[in-house]
Formats: C-alpha cells, structure tokens, sequence
C-alpha cells in the first residue's frame, strides 16, 4: 500500500497529494474525488518488479454522487506466484524426490472504499478511507486488516493544497498461520524457527502534505510544479529527522500541451546513507514520465529509479484511465 498508483503521479515522484483530481485520488487523497467528470472514471495500471519476478497491479472506478459528494473504489494486488516449495524435497529416509516439489504463490491484496465531500469552506473538501488487507502466503499463512485514511484539499484559484493522513487508527494486520505446516520446517536449521511468528503486524500512521500550482502560458501550454512533505512519526533516515517525526521531501513537475500530451519528472526518497567510512551522503530517486490524453482516455508511462546502476530495478509502469462520459 506505499508503492503508489498511476504512472502519472509515479512519474512525478508521488508528489501528488495536493494536485490529484481523478479516479487515483482514492489512493492520493480521497479529497480529489470531487474533481472528476460528472460520468466518472475508471484506472488500470500494471508493473513488474524484481526483473518481472513481482507483479503489481491495480483497478479502481469512482463516481460523483451529487455536486457535493463522490464515491471510489480499488483493488491493489501485489504478488510472487509460481513460488517452489521445497519444504518436503526430502522423504522421510533421506532419499530426495523431486516430485516431492510443489508450488505456492504469495500476494498482498488491498481493498479500499472511498467517499468524498464539500465542506461549506468554499473550495474545501474532505474525504476518507476505508480499507481492507488481505495477504496470503501459500498454504502456510493469511490475515486480514482493516485501516482508515483521511484526506482534506483546499482549492484557490491555480492553487491545490492537500493533506492525507495514512492509517490514522493505526492498520492492524492478524495472521492466521498453519501450524500444521509449520512443523515441517521448525527443525529444518538448528536453533531457529522454533516460535511461531508475531500473529499481529501493525502499519503505523503517516501524513503527506502537498501543495502544487498551474501556470497556463498562451492557452496551450501548461506548467504544474508540485511539492510532498512525507512525515513518518519515528526516526529514520529521512534527509529531517528527529525521534518524533521525519521528513522525506518529494518534487515533482508536470509540463502539458493542449491537454493533449505531458511530460513529467520528479525527485524523491531522499535519504541520508551512511558510508563505510562513516560519512553519510545524500541520495534520491529521480523518475520520468510521459502521458498521452485524447477524447477522454489517458495513457500514461513512468520510468522510476534512474539512477539505480542495475538495470533488473529499472521499474517500467503502464496505466489507464477513461472518462466514462465519452460513452454517454
């Protein structure tokens, strides 16, 4: 749930929180709801990860209720399939079997339903989140969570300022794993495996703040620049830490013509390493994008992590989204 969604706001490194508009604004910030076409919208997007050893993939549709309210929802499914089982390769007097080899796959499934709405504020809105967690990993494990997201957008003139607060009751995850299978594995390496895991994993809260503005140049040409401040209340190695919240800043910037084709960067993930010789040095991600828009239906592409040197972590995203209007 913290990869993102929509090569469009991916190709701008995330820094989306205040300027999402759309069917993706249930995963941004539900608050962006109120800002789609009248006949709603729906999004696709797919990406493979790990040299297409992962897959990732999400759907979500949304639609305004009435002129002060809209309604979402989305299905995000990341997962490793064809996975070999090994756990019983050896019989029980020591013979390897390789007909013994099973396969198994392992998936994180998230469900989120979305409502948004005015506030008699002019150009404020809210919207919140529902979500379900669904993760399986083979026969062996599987839980189910449950979390709540709140999102609030002010909007004046070219100006859009959001706030999204991720998991604000704190997202508990509860296993259900089978000890059954368990067993075969606790005395596979001495000393370790001997208890059974945590049974509840907990995602803490998170806020992102965003703000963007649009600048229109002779009625063709558009230029978005857009900022993130992603705030995580612990202490790690965002570029501002301290033990009570860090900052990890996100750019992005959106470069449109006649609504019709967009070019986009961004720069994120900025984090302090620490080298071997016990200095730190500042990295980030820097992602690119391009976007292609005609009579409703929008193509978008992203290329993140450019500046990984290996190649196998290059992410290629692909996404989808229609005005359902144009069907009208």
């Amino acid at each position: 749930m913290n990869i993102g969604v929509d090569a469009a706001a991916l190709g701008m490194a995330n820094a989306v929180t205040g300027s999402t508009h759309d069917v993706n604004s249930g995963y941004w910030n539900p608050a962006g709801l109120l800002d789609m076409e009248e006949g709603g919208q729906v999004a696709l997007m797919h990406a493979s990860y790990f040299a297409n050893i992962a897959q990732y993939d999400y759907a979500a549709y949304a639609k305004p209720i009435d002129d002060r309210s809209a309604f979402g929802i989305s299905m995000i499914r990341f997962g490793v399939d064809d996975i070999l089982n090994t756990t019983e390769l050896i019989d029980d007097q020591g013979n390897i079997d390789y007909n013994r080899i099973s396969k198994f796959s392992t998936a994180d499934y998230g469900f989120t339903f979305s409502y948004a709405r005015r506030l008699p504020l002019d150009g404020l809105q809210y919207g919140v989140n529902a979500k379900v967690i669904r993760r399986v990993i083979g026969k062996f494990a599987n839980s189910w969570g449950f979390g709540v997201d709140v999102g609030f957008k002010f909007k004046k003139k070219n100006w859009d300022i959001g706030l999204m607060l991720r998991d604000i009751t704190t997202t508990y995850n509860i296993w259900n794993i089978d000890e059954d299978e368990y067993k075969k594995v606790q005395n596979a390496v001495a000393g370790q495996n001997q208890d059974l895991p945590e049974s509840t994993e907990i995602t803490l809260p998170k806020a992102q703040f965003g703000i963007s503005r649009k600048f229109e140049y002779d009625y063709d040409y558009t230029f978005m620049p857009a900022i993130n401040l992603n705030m995580e209340f612990y202490k790690t190695n965002d570029i501002i830490a301290s033990d009570f919240v860090s900052i990890a800043p996100a750019v992005g910037f959106e470069f449109g013509y006649t609504d019709l084709v967009f070019l986009r960067t961004g720069f994120g993930n900025f984090q302090n390493l620490t080298q071997i010789d016990n200095t730190t040095k500042l990295s980030f991600q820097p992602n690119v994008g391009l976007g292609f828009k005609y009579k409703g239906i929008q193509i978008d592409y992203a290329l993140t992590d450019l500046g990984n040197q290996s190649a196998a972590l290059y992410s290629n995203i692909f996404s989808l989204k229609v005005d359902l209007s144009i069907f009208q």
